[in-house]
């Protein structure tokens, strides 16, 4: 029997997610941010500079900044571990690392920053590499969760930080049914009508669904490895800020 997963609501066998995937990210790369503020309302401007803050991200620290799409996280991480620290900027999809590269380029982030195409499932690191790995956004988009968080945790260096920016599960009733109907009825209309794209659009809603809840992400850390492990939700849990530490 064929192995499947979950591609939004659609089953599809596990080894076709990564592509289709691929194809979601490759369409959208250059309207990437403006896809991020339909999805938010905006409120992404004010979600990352807080989980950047929550990451524990520091002068010197090397940085691993996951699925780091158009680079907005890097910009914040650069300022945070300045010229003596080192940032890597990855993500699977070479349409969206060049937009980042480009990006960062033209910020004038050129001497500490790496780039690299690479699976989060299985991250072309040594072990004990960095101090502190970032993803926002993208474990949601990951065929593999477990894999990907195993594959962090060797990565990271013993006392080192992972943050996890995602949506997740609200908590506050009402907002959810208000979510629920901005979610599937306005942003895939959104997404036709400033990119020609609707099924990228309710590809990344359907996927906000399928993403673990808050304590689900927390038991999936902890059986990765990590150690005192907490979640801090934004927005009524629009979305969390996950942080865990290898001991």
């Amino acid at each position: 029997m064929t192995e499947t997963t979950h591609f939004g609501f659609e089953e599809v066998p596990v080894e076709e997610k990564q592509q289709r995937v691929a194809e979601v990210f490759s369409s959208v790369a250059s309207k990437y941010d403006l896809m991020n503020d339909v999805m938010s309302m905006g409120m992404h401007r004010l979600w990352k500079p807080f989980a950047v803050e929550a990451s524990g991200a520091r002068k010197g620290h090397s940085v691993l900044d996951l699925a780091g799409g158009t680079g907005d996280i890097a910009i914040l991480l650069a300022k945070r571990v300045g010229k003596e620290g080192k940032i890597t900027l990855a993500d699977i999809n070479g349409e969206m690392l060049n937009v980042g590269r480009d990006r960062l380029i033209n910020k004038g982030l050129i001497t500490n920053i790496n780039y690299v195409q690479a699976n989060a499932e299985t991250l072309p690191f040594p072990e004990n590499s960095f101090d502190v790995v970032t993803i926002a956004f993208g474990l949601r988009n990951v065929t593999n969760k477990d894999k990907a968080l195993a594959s962090i945790f060797r990565s990271l260096k013993p006392g080192g930080k992972l943050m996890i920016l995602e949506f997740s599960k609200l908590v506050i009733p009402t907002l959810d049914k208000l979510y629920e109907k901005y979610s599937f009825k306005m942003i895939p209309t959104f997404g036709e009508i400033l990119t020609g794209d609707r099924d990228s659009y309710q590809y990344l809603v359907e996927s906000i669904r399928k993403h673990p809840d808050q304590e689900t992400l927390i038991g999936m850390m902890e059986a990765a490895g990590f150690a005192m492990n907490t979640y801090h939700n934004l927005t009524g849990g629009v979305v969390a800020v996950h942080r865990g530490v290898k001991l």
